[in-house]
């Protein structure tokens, strides 16, 4: 049997037996799994509950598996089929999901499973729970269909994506990697082989306290006797020279460099959180944010920093400090006092993904595409994932999966066409990269 063979006959078997695949899809999208960093209840942090339902159908076709606590209550699961580490693969995807908002705006039941038009809906049922069931789909088809593969074949379904990717740092920290890995976030049926690097940054400008009503010392000349006060130095008017600066470095960080797969201005800084007041507390943030007869002598500015896939993060680390270095200079108080710079925030940080184009798993997977659905479009991701974090383990990667809507809103949903489609696509890929044994 010839190798297009196999994965015809693979491809039929998912189509046969697609209920499985929605079925999968339905049942963990009932099993709320809010991740607890934003919402504390036992009644929707289940993610325990997931993984182990997700571990019962892995073992049921064959898989080794693994599960382990990457913060208390909070698991990460594993499952393997041995093979050649020469032609190793992983399947990722996140198991964790964002709170359901306001509830009142949803027309079905949020962790329901709903299905109507076509679509199953539900928190998670795009991003990414249709994903991961695609996934564990297309490798139960491959051991019905009784195709040995060469190499080995590894699901991660894992905790904590959507507050900074804590679930695949601790499996690639724990040396759960591989020679490449397709992570099945939604992507509208698109190949992504590149995303740009993430830096969460914090700039703390420093001033002077002082009473408000003696403001006329610090803005107007005064005689330099000696009763005259200490004048105090505002600095929220200093972090307002920072953001007007920092808005003409973001136009030219992003006018000097681009990626061809990636749209024009995608290293952008985005300002999120500014607070600024007096005294700077043991949690790094001003202690007084209400009193506006105090002169604010700190203000704490932090900002998401996307950068470019062919760029390192030394390198917008070194230029990001030479930038707020060159600023200083230009304010005799900051000449003294420079702004502090702190990154890894939250320890967040995310390293790019800059996969060729031509990389085998990529052509594999746009080929396949438009051999079942449309032909797709190989293009960069705007945001980050959890293939960033397999990518500075030096794990080759690609971003592939189904059509949906409502993510991080309500009525997600996902096209159960497109849920299938994935499924077939990602088995003629894994058969392809992995290669099939004697």
């Amino acid at each position: 049997m010839s190798h297009a063979e196999t994965i015809k006959i693979v491809q039929d078997a998912l189509e046969a037996d697609r209920d499985w695949l929605i079925q999968l899809t339905q049942d963990i999208v009932r099993i709320p799994s809010v991740n607890p960093k934003f919402t504390q209840d036992p009644e929707i942090n289940r993610e325990p509950d997931v993984q182990s339902h997700l571990e019962r159908k892995l073992q049921e076709i064959g898989f080794e598996t693994e599960q382990w606590e990457v913060q208390p209550g909070r698991p990460n699961l594993v499952g393997d089929l041995p093979g050649n580490e020469d032609r190793s693969l992983i399947l990722n995807g996140h198991i964790d999901v964002v709170p359901i908002g306001d509830e009142a705006g949803w027309s079905v039941e949020p962790f329901g499973g709903a299905i109507k038009d076509g679509r199953l809906y539900g928190r998670g049922a795009i991003d990414m729970k249709s994903g991961v069931a695609a996934c564990i789909a297309a490798a139960r088809a491959i051991r019905k269909c009784g195709v040995e593969l060469e190499g080995r074949l590894s699901i991660h379904s894992v905790v904590d994506e959507e507050a900074g990717g804590f679930g695949s740092i601790d499996a690639v920290k724990r040396g759960k990697l591989a020679k490449a890995v397709l992570v099945a976030e939604p992507t509208w049926g698109d190949v992504l082989p590149v995303e740009g690097g993430l830096e969460w940054v914090r700039v703390t400008i420093r001033g002077s306290t002082a009473h408000a009503s003696w403001r006329y010392n610090e803005i107007f000349p005064q005689q330099l006797t000696s009763d005259r006060l200490a004048p105090g130095v505002n600095a929220i008017e200093l972090a307002s020279k920072f953001i007007q600066a920092l808005q003409s470095y973001e136009r030219d960080r992003t006018r000097a460099r681009t990626h061809p797969l990636m749209p024009a201005g995608a290293n952008t800084i985005n300002i999120g959180a500014i607070r600024g007041g007096a005294g700077l507390g043991a949690d790094g943030l001003p202690v007084t944010l209400t009193n506006p007869a105090i002169v604010p002598d700190v203000v704490v500015i932090d900002l998401n920093m996307m950068f470019l896939p062919q760029e390192t993060s030394a390198e917008v680390r070194r230029d990001f400090e030479a930038f707020v270095h060159h600023f200083a200079q230009t304010d005799a108080w900051m000449r003294q006092h420079p702004p502090h710079v702190k990154w890894e925030l939250g320890e967040l940080h995310f390293p790019p993904l800059n996969t060729s184009p031509e990389h085998p798993l990529v052509a594999s997977v746009a080929r396949h595409k438009a051999i079942v659905g449309k032909p797709a479009q190989v293009k960069g991701f705007v945001a980050v994932c959890d293939a960033a974090h397999y990518a500075g383990a030096g794990v080759d990667g690609v971003i592939f999966g189904a059509n949906g809507g409502g993510f991080h809103g309500v009525d997600e949903y996902v096209e159960i066409e497109s849920m299938i489609e994935t499924s077939k696509v990602i088995a003629a890929s894994v058969i392809d990269w992995c290669g099939i044994r004697g």
